[in-house]
């Protein structure tokens, strides 16, 4: 893990399209603004770690060759 110090108005760069600014500090929250190409997905961690949970259960899932023909 790289880490960085960076003050209010301040940014890095993550390759060439991809740059996270400091907005705003107050006490122990730092609010940050993130530009990138909307194809580039940006998600808060909790929210991407519930995103690949259901994506295993979905996987563990069992289809039984019948309902498959219902969904399409």
């Amino acid at each position: 893990m790289l880490a960085l110090s960076r003050k209010t108005n301040e940014s890095i760069v993550i390759g060439s399209d991809i740059e996270i600014s400091v907005l705003e500090i107050k006490g122990d929250q730092v609010k940050i603004g993130i530009n990138a190409p909307k194809s580039v997905p940006i998600y808060r961690k909790e929210i991407y770690l519930q995103i690949q949970e259901s994506n295993k259960e979905v996987i563990n899932q069992t289809i039984v060759p019948d309902e498959l023909k219902n969904v399409f």
